[in-house]
């Protein structure tokens, strides 16, 4: 589930590569998302790839909260704080 709101986060900020590792490098490359950020992504993918495919190893319920809570965060500064912080820039300049 966190990765395929991955998939739709990068489609939805107008990246088209099918493959979500391009997808999460070009975000970062156009500065939609920061480096830690960009970790958070890439390490909630390789969750992602836990649950979505069957590799024998089992998704802990730990690793399922974490992936939520990171997604979240993501989701957070991507679509809310990103806004919030250039409606304070502006301002502060007025």
């Amino acid at each position: 589930m966190t990765r395929r709101t991955l998939e739709g986060t990068c489609k939805d900020l107008g990246v088209s590569e099918k493959n979500l590792a391009r997808a999460l490098n070009t975000l970062q490359n156009r500065g939609l998302i920061d480096g830690m950020l960009a970790d958070w992504a890439r390490a909630l993918r390789l969750a992602g790839n836990r649950g979505a495919h069957f590799t024998g190893e089992p998704v802990s319920r730990e690793d399922a909260e974490n992936s939520l809570a990171f997604t979240e965060a993501l989701l957070d500064h991507v679509y809310v704080l990103r806004k919030r912080f250039e409606k304070f820039r502006k301002q502060l300049d007025e």
